[in-house]
């Protein structure tokens, strides 16, 4: 029987584009969404497969050759995926779209595609290609109420290594318990959290080979008896790890002590805001700001760097925000500060209040990344907070601001330095890269 070919596409958008985005191979590791996918094609379905990642390569729409194209769609290239799209439904070629913008408004992308993948993949995605193997493809896939975790191992083959920081990119859990009102997570999938078996994943590492690895899991301490496993586990391993994690790992000095042994080495950390009452308005109460600096030596003292992001635009907040935030994240020496813009992703509790309080400037999804404001803040004009945000980013990457952080931080001052040297490109260059003429309009295919 002759293979079919089936495409995989994660379209391009602002950042992550292979021609003219801020972040290359060196902060860009290999996505798990397709190696997950090409491991639960069925051996009864066979397909020819190859797998698209626009932030490190570029194709023509027109001359692909495929029989089923699926996407994985966030809500920032929702455009760029629903004119590829356009393109091949024009050339007869049917469309499957997937991911989270798609699983927080199906109703959207609807009229972009033959199918809609909504919810977690691991049992419809088969179904799917087996479908459209005997010609009786549906509309729609929804999650199945027995899910579970357990699936093959990622087929990392599916994507070219050398294009990439690394891929050695690990999963041990999907979702997040906690409920903050901005998140996607709990919007898209609820608050239950899937664990992988702990051995499983240490097989996966293992198989893998390197001693450098990525956690992509929302949190990795949801369940802290999971946690103190997997972290016991990684220890004998003597892998170095990055990850991510809420601001209770460091009120519990025995999860910490553990999560330095294991080897972690890098914490990304959702801080949010200074602001109490903005943290408790957001549902994020259990983050205390007064403990914000001492959390950041208490990493330090491990040996872990943090990956502090802030998000602006909050009600409440008044345009002191951004400089007092930036003053902070220097003094205490936060290695590598982010922020962003506070932004109401379609479907989360945040956007459906603010569009009942007629407060959505537009549904323009090219806009939705992060770095552009799309209602109207209580306090300000949404210039004064695109300003305020660049702001801050400035002020943090400034000569000054790097010097004063990486004094401070455990990391090797070689790595140090190229990283806040990336992100002082990133900060001193937002208005360039946070343009929308990076879609299809360029090539001349944008409806």
């Amino acid at each position: 029987m002759k293979s079919a070919r089936l495409v995989l596409i994660s379209p391009k958008g602002p950042l992550y584009r292979h021609r003219g985005g801020i972040f290359g191979r060196g902060l860009r590791y290999m996505p798990m969404t397709f190696p997950t996918l090409a491991a639960l094609i069925p051996d009864d379905v066979p397909v020819a497969l190859r797998c698209i990642d626009e932030g490190i390569e570029s194709f023509d729409p027109e001359t692909l050759e495929a029989d089923l194209v699926g996407m994985t769609v966030i809500t920032g290239n929702a455009p760029r995926a629903y004119a590829l799209a356009a393109v091949f439904r024009r050339r007869g070629i049917p469309v499957v779209l997937g991911g989270p913008h798609i699983t927080l408004a199906p109703e959207d992308a609807q009229p972009h595609a033959d199918s809609l993948v909504v919810g977690l993949a691991e049992i419809t995605w088969p179904q799917l290609l087996r479908d459209w193997r005997d010609g009786v493809l549906q509309p729609l896939y929804d999650e199945q109420p027995d899910f579970t975790l357990i699936s093959p191992f990622p087929d990392r083959r599916v994507l070219p290594r050398r294009k990439y920081l690394t891929d050695a990119v690990f999963e041990a859990s999907r979702g997040c318990r906690h409920a903050c009102d901005f998140c996607v997570s709990p919007a898209a999938w609820g608050r239950q959290v899937w664990f992988k078996p702990v051995e499983r994943v240490v097989e996966d590492i293992r198989r893998v080979g390197k001693k450098r690895i990525i956690f992509v899991d929302l949190n990795l301490i949801s369940n802290r008896t999971y946690a103190l496993e997997l972290f016991h586990a990684l220890t004998p391993l003597g892998v170095k790890w990055f990850g991510l994690s809420t601001t209770r790992i460091t009120a519990d000095p025995e999860l910490l002590d553990a999560c330095a042994r294991s080897g972690c080495t890098g914490l990304l950390m959702g801080l949010e805001s200074m602001d109490p009452k903005a943290l408790t308005g957001m549902h994020k109460g259990f983050n205390r700001p007064e403990e914000f600096a001492e959390m950041v030596e208490m990493l330090h003292r491990k040996g872990i760097a943090l990956q502090g992001c802030f998000v602006f635009g909050v009600d409440g907040e008044s345009e002191e925000v951004f400089e007092r935030t930036a003053d902070f994240a220097i003094a205490a020496g936060i290695d590598l500060p982010r922020y962003a813009i506070s932004t109401p992703f379609p479907g989360t509790p945040l956007y459906k209040r603010l569009a009942d309080e007629g407060r959505i400037l537009h549904r323009d999804w090219s806009k939705y990344d992060g770095q552009h404001c799309v209602f109207q803040p209580l306090n300000m004009s949404p210039e004064r907070l695109e300003r305020g945000n660049e702001t801050a980013w400035k002020r943090t990457y400034s000569a000054r601001g790097c010097w004063r952080r990486i004094r401070k931080s455990p990391v090797a001052l070689p790595l140090a330095l190229i990283t806040n040297l990336t992100y002082r490109r990133y900060a001193r260059n937002l208005n360039k890269f946070y343009t929308c003429d990076w879609g299809l309009a360029r090539e001349g295919i944008c409806p």
